[in-house]
């Protein structure tokens, strides 16, 4: 009897495991989350991205920094403008790309606007294969995480990145340029709306060449968003909306 008493309880226990999980599947969305609890701003990453957040290479060495530009061309690959032109819309700049769904209708899959490779110029490996780090120029590229539904901007003005050198560090970093030129992240790459509504979703990027830094030196350098809906730094994570990196450019 004992025995039977443990089998039905389990039984019921299981049966009651299984309901729960039903239904909690039922309130799933298959194309974005049913809650979400985020940061007011997203993070940011780099490329070339190693172990560390550390960028080191030397000039007159090509296997110091032959990897780095591997990674970046891998990187860059789904950004050929043969392949967005085939797979993504030419979107008009400086306003959100909006696409409701209809009530229970899904608008599905949703489009996406191109983000083709040479609108990154000088650090597109087009004009230059070896994006800068033969000459001890390098590019890094800079990506803000992706977030379902947010809005970086208001007033048609998309927000931008600009990086520096920490205090100790600010005489060394040089000049910089930014590709595309304004260093922003455009409007129309947003709202985003996940990976599976949004299958071609192509990420936006800013590209940052250091022209003339310091060499044979750690240089630490934060790059970080501006914009007029999202902060920098929180409560929470004070790295939100920023990325620091150690960069040296050794001349042997």
């Amino acid at each position: 009897m004992i025995l039977l008493f443990y089998l039905v309880f389990y039984l019921f226990l299981a049966g009651m495991f299984v309901l729960t999980m039903y239904m909690l599947l039922l309130t799933l969305d298959d194309y974005k989350p049913t809650w979400q609890d985020r940061l007011v701003t997203p993070g940011m990453m780099i490329r070339p991205k190693g172990d560390q957040l550390e960028i080191s290479f030397s000039v007159s060495e090509t296997e110091s920094w032959d990897g780095l530009v591997q990674n970046l061309n891998t990187f860059l690959s789904p950004y050929n403008d043969s392949y967005q032109v085939q797979t993504n819309d030419n979107c008009p700049p400086d306003q959100y790309f909006i696409q409701e769904d209809s009530g229970e209708v899904r608008n599905n899959p949703k489009r996406s606007c191109q983000f083709n490779r040479t609108m990154l110029e000088d650090c597109s490996g087009m004009l230059d294969r070896f994006y800068g780090y033969s000459s001890g120029q390098p590019c890094v590229l800079i990506k803000l995480n992706r977030v379902i539904g947010m809005l970086p901007g208001k007033d048609a003005q998309s927000p931008f990145v600009s990086c520096g050198a920490k205090y100790e560090d600010s005489d060394k970093i040089g000049a910089l340029a930014y590709f595309p030129p304004n260093g922003s992240f455009n409007l129309m790459y947003y709202p985003y709306y996940g990976k599976k509504a949004q299958v071609n979703y192509t990420q936006p990027l800013v590209a940052v060449k250091f022209l003339n830094v310091s060499l044979n030196t750690d240089v630490n350098v934060e790059c970080k968003i501006n914009s007029n809906t999202l902060s920098v730094g929180s409560e929470r994570d004070k790295f939100a909306g920023r990325v620091s990196f150690k960069l040296r450019v050794n001349s042997k």
